[in-house]
């Protein structure tokens, strides 16, 4: 829990995105008599004409929530930012046949970056809608997990540096989703009843492989079964698939499995059955270690960690190679391992987040 008294004289900064997360965090302030300044970050799409988009409507429903509770509104506009440095490492990463996160790196570029940057990091406190907790554990900020395992976001914020977790306030971050929606409808919010956003934070309805396709484009290739080396079809460039991926490969006699790109020569390899031992790993290592939580250097022997978003964590042990890389023993096998993947790390009881490293195989 936030203790507001003690940071009433801090210069808050929220950023609104017109969702109900980030509303009620403009209320949890409001209501105990603080009341900071409000932005909204533009980082939408460039082609608003064939883009489906909902900036419009975001900025409407930011709009009416600040006003709500007497906070200055500022649209700060970040599109330069986000095209030059979040969609050059999309496209970098899916050319080189690995999965990246741009989720995870708008939180570290644009929304504690960029934005922190245009305003002369000014701020002492920028406050998000994340489903995330930072705790101060012997004398230092942790990030901490959400009671809500099913949108906790501390995956998402796993790679922001150092300075920015310092900065870093989740004022929602203690409740469960439901006890989110609760406080909409209970204060009338304009957006009590709105959906939550799905997919990549700034592409609203646009559909993930359209934004692929327009960066990259298509070029076709072979999909060769993996244990006999047959070619049974062929794909619009590997970038649209990623390992452990089963729908969406157009190929019959079924299930099918993405088990492994070679993106030199442009081939997907798959496996047939169901959810073969192939697609499964329960060691692999990372590198380019990211430790969130300043002055700690080294990992826990035991840890928990996720590979993606989801409610699930796994048990594992570190072995850590003293070359920056480490080697996660997974107790259990997991499927969809795969190369520019984030691997975040927690400590044993999945509480303490230490921050995040690249899968390399």
């Amino acid at each position: 829990m936030i203790d507001y008294d003690k940071i009433r004289d801090k210069r808050i900064a929220v950023l609104l995105s017109g969702g109900v997360d980030s509303s009620v965090v403009v209320y949890e302030f409001a209501s105990r008599g603080i009341h900071p300044d409000c932005f909204y970050i533009k980082i939408g799409p460039e082609e608003k004409e064939e883009w489906d988009c909902n900036s419009e409507e975001d900025l409407e429903m930011a709009t009416a929530v600040a006003a709500k509770y007497g906070c200055k509104l500022q649209v700060v506009d970040c599109h330069k930012e986000y095209w030059s440095q979040v969609t050059r490492y999309t496209m970098e990463k899916v050319k080189a046949g690995l999965t990246p996160n741009p989720d995870v790196m708008c939180n570290r570029l644009i929304k504690f970056g960029a934005f922190d940057e245009k305003m002369g990091h000014s701020y002492d406190l920028i406050a998000t809608g994340h489903y995330a907790q930072t705790e101060w554990i012997d004398g230092k900020k942790w990030l901490t997990t959400s009671p809500d395992p099913v949108k906790d976001q501390t995956d998402f914020l796993a790679q922001i540096y150092q300075w920015q977790l310092k900065k870093a306030i989740f004022p929602i971050g203690h409740y469960v989703k439901n006890e989110v929606r609760d406080i909409a409808e209970r204060e009338h919010l304009v957006n009590a009843k709105r959906k939550d956003s799905q997919g990549i934070c700034f592409l609203g309805n646009i559909n993930y492989d359209e934004y692929i396709r327009r960066y990259v484009g298509e070029k076709t290739g072979d999909v060769i079964e993996l244990e006999t080396g047959k070619k049974i079809g062929e794909h619009k460039g590997h970038w649209f698939h990623t390992i452990g991926q089963r729908k969406g490969l157009g190929l019959g006699g079924g299930p099918w499995f993405v088990v492994k790109k070679d993106a030199e020569k442009n081939i997907l390899y798959v496996s047939h059955g169901y959810d073969p031992q192939t697609a499964y790993k329960s060691d692999f290592i990372i590198h380019g270690f990211d430790f969130l939580t300043e002055g700690i250097t080294t990992l826990p022997e035991h840890i928990t960690f996720k590979i993606r978003h989801t409610p699930d964590n796994h048990e594992a042990t570190v072995e850590d190679h003293g070359d920056g890389t480490y080697t996660i023993h997974s107790k259990d096998k997991i499927h969809g391992v795969a190369p520019g993947q984030f691997c975040v790390i927690y400590d044993a009881e999945h509480h303490k987040c230490y921050g995040s490293g690249e899968i390399t195989l």
